[in-house]
């Protein structure tokens, strides 16, 4: 066995071989320009939501656009898993949609601060802080139930 063949690659480490050299994928210009396509399109999906939703005492955008991204990254990895291994067209859908896209869409560091912003009603900040992650985890495994209910593809 050579050095190559003994290390357990996983699908975003996984190299390609290109005039002799291994590419990890992250170095690939194609998957990181999806994933950058992908996040300015998130990114202005969640601005959107923003302006439509009001501004009240509780930041709901920020708290919508979380519960919804995680709903949707669980159906879509569920989706994905479902119809194969982490390969061509699979791969290129996952990193767009669910780290472009979805990790545009959704924003954790925004609900840190809003948390903070609300240090002045503790009640109320913690359960937005809570709410969100508990209700996050919820919906994740609500996203992968329904998608779970999609007869599998082929493989």
């Amino acid at each position: 066995m050579t050095g190559r063949e003994e290390l357990p690659l996983d699908s975003d480490v996984e190299v390609e071989e290109s005039a002799n050299r291994l590419r990890p994928v992250h170095l690939r210009l194609r998957f990181v320009l999806l994933v950058a396509l992908g996040g300015v399109l998130g990114t202005a999906g969640r601005e959107g939501l923003a302006l439509l939703l009001p501004t009240t005492h509780v930041p709901w955008a920020t708290f919508t656009v979380n519960l919804v991204g995680a709903f949707v990254l669980g159906a879509l990895l569920e989706a994905l898993l479902r119809r194969g291994e982490d390969h061509a067209h699979r791969r290129a859908i996952r990193l767009s949609v669910g780290t472009g896209v979805l990790g545009g869409f959704t924003t954790y560091s925004s609900l840190a601060t809003d948390t903070v912003l609300l240090r002045d009603d503790p009640g109320t900040a913690l359960a937005y802080a809570l709410g969100t992650v508990v209700l996050g985890v919820l919906a994740t495994a609500a996203g992968v139930a329904v998608a779970s209910l999609v007869p599998e593809g082929e493989r």
